[in-house]
């Protein structure tokens, strides 16, 4: 009876591992064939917010928001992104003046007044960023019927495949800045296409973009933003300087999650080693 139920039960968590193990080597296989086929994976870059004690680089963050307000912002909108972030702890740490000022710089819609009529006034702090285009609608007619994506989470929506067993080696070692490696990697990847490849009519040919074709043309390239501090003014350090902002704007408490994680981390062991010396010393006294 026991040797029957034993052999019942070796069956059973066979056909269970069974289904799970032929899963897992497909998909092995598979991602690299993906790959192959796909895209190329954008090269992993060394960020300063990167790892458990990453923290953004002030004069970065300063620096692409200069690309972003230059460039960027002529198409893309930041929705979540108010001017009084730009001088909040954590983020590029302009003074209030200097944000002020930004926000002055903007006519911002208001209203409507006492005569029921909208009116446009001078930016304030609590003013979120403008929209270059009233619609979507209209943003889609200027930009060839493609819609730019909002910036506000866009290094955090944005990744792209690891395959196996990248991912695990991710889950273990805590990588998380697929994002902005890929946008990086976008900003970069415009080349001129292979011999054989077709166009789509108003596309541009991005080494790293899903398909290759893209509405967006090459937003930047070198000298075409004034630096003050020295940086070099090169595409590949416009790209970083950028991401590194959209990093920011996508996650502005990133420096407080990963300092209180870490402050979590340190009391819960205190906390074990407390319970540990309170078992030990309520249970010393019964015997066993």
């Amino acid at each position: 009876m026991s040797n029957t139920m034993s052999f019942r039960s070796t069956s059973f968590r066979s056909s269970l591992l069974r289904p799970l193990a032929i899963a897992a080597l497909a998909f092995g296989l598979a991602a690299p064939a993906l790959a192959a086929e796909g895209t190329p994976h954008p090269h992993r870059e060394e960020w300063s917010f990167a790892g458990p004690f990453g923290k953004f680089d002030r004069a970065q963050l300063q620096r692409g928001f200069q690309v972003f307000k230059e460039v960027c912002a002529s198409c893309h909108s930041a929705h979540l992104f108010a001017f009084r972030n730009l001088a909040q702890p954590g983020g590029p740490q302009f003074s209030e003046a200097q944000a002020k000022a930004v926000a002055e710089g903007y006519q911002i819609q208001d209203g409507p007044n006492d005569a029921g009529d909208m009116f446009d006034r001078p930016g304030r702090l609590s003013d979120r960023w403008p929209s270059p285009f009233p619609n979507e609608q209209a943003a889609r007619a200027s930009n060839g019927g493609a819609y730019p994506p909002d910036f506000s989470t866009l290094a955090k929506a944005r990744t792209y495949e690891v395959g196996f067993p990248g991912f695990l080696i991710d889950i273990f070692t805590q990588y998380q800045e697929q994002g902005p490696d890929y946008i990086h990697a976008l900003l970069v990847g415009y080349k001129e296409p292979p011999e054989g490849f077709t166009l789509p009519e108003g596309a541009h040919y991005n080494e790293y973009f899903p398909g290759h074709a893209i509405k967006m043309p090459q937003p930047i390239s070198d000298g075409q933003v004034t630096y003050t501090d020295g940086t070099p003014e090169t595409l590949d350090q416009y790209s970083r300087d950028v991401t590194a902002f959209m990093m920011w704007v996508a996650e502005p408490h990133l420096e407080a999650r990963k300092r209180i994680g870490f402050q979590v981390m340190i009391f819960l062991i205190i906390f074990a080693g407390l319970l540990y010396f309170t078992k030990k010393k309520v249970w010393k006294s019964v015997g066993h």
